[in-house]
């Protein structure tokens, strides 16, 4: 075991939990319901920055109490849709206080909330209702009119919440179509004030997210309300609150499981505020963000950062209020830390995690950063390195990342599938499928997944530490190595490469610069140049698109 004795093992985990109910402190009578658990800004403006000017500057907030008493009245309304306890309710929609509002209330009529990204088409959506089974879809008149409503019959959904005005045509569907803010105000009036949340038991099915699937469909992921009690490790051992209290300021959308944790469950389990920007974005967005409401915590992922770092003049001085950094999806790349540390004097702190139970390896403030390193299991997950006979790998060998079952994070399935469920368990744990290996200091170096080492002339190498390196180069906006088969049984390593917008680079000169830093063996044979990546609809790379996908810039 190379994570320790679990804490949260010695935490009992109630029979009965709802997030819902913990998230919005229904049971502390001590707690101030007063103060803002969410601010959305979609003005990105430094026009009036002044507090009170709300209105002026495109900000929307709502309280812990209103959150409770909105969700209160949108859980009226889908039980009144007749919708019963375990029925499934999709979430389509961008960065709007109605997302959380309606999360909450699926939750608290033990209902199972399904984020859908707002990157999905129509008929990807259109999949994601049949699969799910759900029954009502929450979303906007614009979005909605991308489904295949026309259709109605191969999908479950009965009933549409629509936030945001409608047209009659938009009620043609088959469907009933209701407004979310008529439903609010009708259910406002019937509150009781003493009611109580479905008594949800910790193993019941709280939220089903979708993840990319080995068949070519996304797979469903289905956790229980115990996964907020699991989720507590990061929370510790991740981010890094501070007692007086923090603003935290996240560059996702709550569809995206990395949203959903760290800018939603995590932050108001724990009494937080939290900041999410709706509109477009640019690298600008975010410092100026941090400043207008004064953020002491910025999470987003490495493409974020290096924007803002080659496309910003930002310094300390401009976000005085920043204190702590966080990130995720991706690695980010040693450079761009040491030009983070020298811009800003901050470390960035990155963790690794999975749809399966969210972040379980991260770094943190009480231990130095070592440079490539994804840090350590985050005391509370029960984490092992294991060979291919479930035995722990000795220092420095490569091992299989798997996590002990009764971890409360754990999922509680794959979405009808119990034959993929049952084959990601074995002797007592979870297997991961994602590679590491540990240094004698403790730290993990992540290796990925195994599909995505390459096999390159006898040599196993992982394409992360490659990436690692070629993103250093001052020229590179975005890398990613692959495995490139030239022939039969012989895999050369290929980088894929975007330039930095404007500055131009030639394949012998980044060879060159790889050379200087990574074994021979690890250099690219081959560089493809790209203007974009293609991607999944929660942004990570499709690496196998990329094999046969056709450069786009030369």
């Amino acid at each position: 075991m190379i994570g320790g004795e679990s804490e949260v093992s010695k935490v009992l985990v109630p029979e009965q939990f709802n997030i819902a109910n913990a998230c919005l402190h229904l049971d502390e009578p001590e707690f101030d319901s007063t103060q803002v658990a969410l601010l959305i800004d979609t003005a990105d403006d430094t026009a009036d920055d002044a507090a009170g000017s709300d209105e002026k500057s495109g900000v929307s907030s709502i309280t812990y109490q209103c959150l409770h008493e909105d969700s209160d009245s949108i859980a009226m309304a889908l039980s009144e849709l007749v919708l019963l306890a375990g029925e499934r309710v999709m979430l389509w929609l961008p960065n709007f206080l109605e997302f959380p509002i309606a999360f909450f209330a699926a939750l608290k009529i033990g209902a199972v909330a399904v984020p859908a990204s707002l990157m999905l088409t129509g008929d990807e959506i259109d999949y994601l209702a049949v699969d799910s089974g759900a029954r009502v879809l929450v979303t906007t008149p614009e979005l909605w009119s991308k489904i295949y409503a026309h259709n109605p019959s191969r999908h479950r959904l009965e009933q549409v919440v629509l936030v945001g005005s409608y047209a009659s045509q938009d009620k043609a569907s088959g469907q009933a179509v209701h407004c979310f803010d008529e439903l609010l105000r009708a259910y406002a009036k019937c509150v009781n004030p003493h009611a109580s949340v479905y008594p949800t038991k910790s193993e019941d099915p709280a939220y089903l997210v979708y993840t990319s699937g080995t068949t070519g469909y996304p797979k469903g992921v289905l956790h229980a309300h115990r996964a907020l009690i699991g989720r507590l490790p990061a929370s510790r051992h991740w981010f890094d609150y501070s007692p007086s209290g923090d603003r935290i300021l996240h560059s996702g959308k709550f569809n995206w499981t990395y949203v959903l944790g760290t800018a939603l469950m995590d932050p108001l389990y724990l009494g937080k505020s939290v900041v999410l920007y709706e509109g477009e974005a640019n690298a600008e967005t975010w410092p100026r963000l941090i400043a207008k409401h004064q953020c002491s915590i910025f999470i987003g992922v490495p493409t974020i950062y290096r924007q803002i770092i080659q496309k910003t003049a930002a310094v300390k001085t401009d976000v005085p209020s920043l204190r702590y950094c966080m990130s995720a999806g991706e690695h980010l790349s040693d450079e761009m830390l040491d030009a983070w540390r020298e811009r800003f004097g901050q470390d960035i702190y990155e963790a690794i995690g999975m749809s399966e139970c969210s972040y379980y390896l991260s770094q943190h403030a009480s231990r130095p950063i070592r440079p490539g390193a994804a840090g350590f299991p985050q005391p509370g997950h029960q984490v092992a390195l294991l060979n291919e006979h479930m035995e722990p790998v000795a220092v420095d060998e490569e091992g299989m990342l798997g996590i002990k079952l009764e971890d409360p994070g754990l999922f509680l399935e794959y979405w009808g599938n119990e034959t993929e469920t049952q084959a990601s368990r074995r002797d007592g744990y979870f297997l991961t499928g994602d590679y590491a290996r540990r240094d004698e200091d403790g730290y993990i170096w992540f290796l990925g997944r195994k599909d995505d080492l390459i096999n390159s002339f006898g040599y196993r190498i992982s394409p992360h530490e490659i990436e690692r390196v070629l993103k250093g180069h001052p020229h590179v906006a975005d890398c990613v190595v692959i495995g490139d088969e030239v022939d039969v049984g012989k895999v050369v390593v290929t980088a894929c490469v975007i330039p930095v917008q404007g500055l131009s680079i030639q394949e012998e000169g980044l060879k060159v610069y790889a050379a200087e830093h990574l074994a021979s063996y690890k250099v690219p044979k081959s560089v493809r140049f790209f203007d974009s990546f293609p991607r999944t609809a929660n942004g990570k790379v499709l690496r196998r698109a990329l094999r046969t996908q056709n450069c786009l810039t030369s």
